[in-house]
């Protein structure tokens, strides 16, 4: 029996994907690198250090570790600009009131960070009751999808243990059948 859900947070229950692209594009093209924006939304949702390597990579240049963490800053300064208020995807919000009802544990589990994340899981009314696996809380060689990364850090982190979880990523909101 399934004893615990994590719900992926971007694009899953909260509608930020389009926002986070044009916050990499701009923080690319403040260092003099033209992404396309198709390159990066292909990688939204990989951790935020895989998504400042990967474009630049493609084109041919290698970012240093202080490049990574500088482009890191500069897109969550931009992603909150761009996206001030977050809206719930149809359905989110109410996702996790049956798991709380039939005493399912649940948590959130998100390739993003504070201070990044917090609008979004207040839009969804998320507590301090829930646990929350943020890209900090993840090692860094792990941080790539699927498991074991922040799926399966958050099955293993938190002040709960969620063992015989399952994942809900996006893909479900994206095909339009928001079905928790």
């Amino acid at each position: 029996m399934m004893q615990a859900l994590i719900f992926d947070l971007d694009g899953t229950l909260i509608d930020t994907v389009y926002a986070h692209v044009f916050a990499w594009q701009r923080a690319f093209a403040e260092v003099g690198l033209a992404i396309d924006g198709w390159r990066i939304h292909r990688r939204i949702g990989m951790s935020g250090g895989l998504a400042a390597r990967a474009p630049p990579a493609s084109s041919g240049r290698e970012i240093t570790e202080a490049e990574e963490q500088a482009l890191l800053k500069r897109h969550g300064e931009l992603f909150r600009q761009f996206l001030p208020e977050r809206r719930p995807l149809p359905g989110a919000p109410s996702c996790c009131a049956p798991c709380a009802r039939s005493k399912i544990r649940y948590g959130i589990a998100t390739s993003g960070s504070r201070p990044e994340i917090d609008l979004s899981l207040e839009a969804l009314g998320i507590g301090s009751e829930t646990v929350v696996i943020e890209r900090r809380d993840v090692k860094r060689e792990t941080r790539t999808r699927p498991v074991p990364g922040v799926p399966g850090e958050a099955r293993r982190a938190g002040r709960r243990v969620l063992r015989r979880s399952a994942m809900r990523s996006g893909t479900c909101w994206r095909r339009g059948a928001p079905t928790c």
